[in-house]
């Protein structure tokens, strides 16, 4: 097995122009801990002070799994579709509630104690007297400030009784949110359904996208985070929850009896194919030990890579063992191609 990248020294030119596609490998490592969640939120509604009681104490746990495992803070909280208020019931509006007051001071709170950003999902009340209400998200950033709302596009319908989820209404934006770490990207739940959300986000340069939602699916998001080079963050009301690679696999899982998982994850990395000389990845081990970090997956003759050197992107890694990452191999392979009149 030899590389068709080898053939013909082709000058390296992805679709449109774009040298490196999406790589972001030329960048200095971006460390980011992620925590997420399992919590199912069906039954009794406890009250909203209760609710953000449970909620905060959730975030909490989260920070200190991340001191306990990394040695340092939370960079991003995660919580599940509607975890303030739970489900609709047949009508949000009655359900929903105002972010300004209990919860926007509980989360500005707990964002500036453990120093992250928090994704705060729920029927979000928009006006009371237009009776409109929205499946939202809000992003608050690490010194309590909010940085933004996403409101749900795809709302569930209800064929029978011509509703979307309990009379919400549906979302019209989609949003990227600069972090001091990186761009972020919201979608909820059905949106996985439905491919238009994830391809604008992954144009507008989302790295990583959060996804709250009640389906515990996995095909499909490790489809998206593959089919739109991102990492994608589960944080669902059963079954497990997950943390997508840009490869499709699953970087980080946890099932019941777990309920919090906290990953620590690198923004900045390589995607390399099968290639004799990585030698499945122990070429870049054996010339820079820890320095480089990397999962290789034997099973799909391709690994995602990253540095761990503060001084060395993990391109100039990359480079020094004569290896090419996916966008230049491809690109090579599509230039031979258009030469010898192959179609594609």
């Amino acid at each position: 097995m030899s590389s068709l990248a080898t053939l013909e020294a082709a000058p390296v030119l992805a679709a449109g122009g774009n040298a490196k596609g999406r790589s972001t490998s030329s960048s200095p490592p971006r460390k980011v801990i992620v925590g997420t969640a399992m919590q199912s939120f069906w039954g009794q509604y406890p009250g909203l002070h209760n609710r953000l009681d449970q909620l905060a104490g959730i975030v909490d746990q989260m920070a200190v799994e991340a001191k306990k495992k990394y040695g340092r803070s939370l960079d991003l909280a995660v919580l599940p579709e509607t975890a303030i208020t739970g489900e609709a019931e047949g009508d949000a509006l009655a359900r929903s509630v105002p972010f300004e007051g209990q919860v926007q001071d509980i989360f500005t709170r707990k964002a500036r104690e453990n120093g992250c950003y928090i994704v705060v999902p729920t029927y979000l009340l928009d006006s009371r007297e237009k009776k409109l209400c929205s499946n939202a998200a809000i992003l608050v950033g690490r010194k309590g400030d909010v940085v933004g709302t996403y409101r749900k596009i795809h709302l569930v319908v209800s064929l029978d009784g011509g509703t979307m989820e309990g009379g919400a209404t549906p979302g019209d934006a989609l949003p990227v949110f600069e972090c001091d770490f990186g761009k972020l990207g919201i979608q909820i739940c059905y949106d996985m359904e439905f491919g238009g959300g994830w391809t604008e986000l992954a144009r507008k340069g989302a790295e990583l996208i959060a996804w709250p939602t009640q389906s515990p699916q996995t095909s499909q998001p490790a489809f998206r985070a593959k089919e739109n080079r991102c990492y994608i963050v589960s944080s669902t009301w059963r079954h497990n929850a997950s943390i997508f690679e840009p490869t499709g696999k699953i970087a980080a899982q946890i099932t019941p009896p777990q309920s919090s998982l906290v990953h620590e994850l690198d923004l900045s990395y390589a995607l390399l194919p099968w290639s004799s000389k990585l030698r499945n990845g122990e070429a870049l081990r054996k010339a820079y030990g820890d320095n480089v970090g990397f999962h290789y997956y034997e099973d799909e003759d391709c690994g995602i890579f990253w540095s761990n050197d503060p001084k060395t992107p993990i391109d100039e890694m990359v480079r020094s063992i004569g290896v090419l990452e996916i966008e230049d191999e491809m690109a090579r392979v599509r230039e031979f191609y258009r030469k010898a009149g192959v179609r594609r």
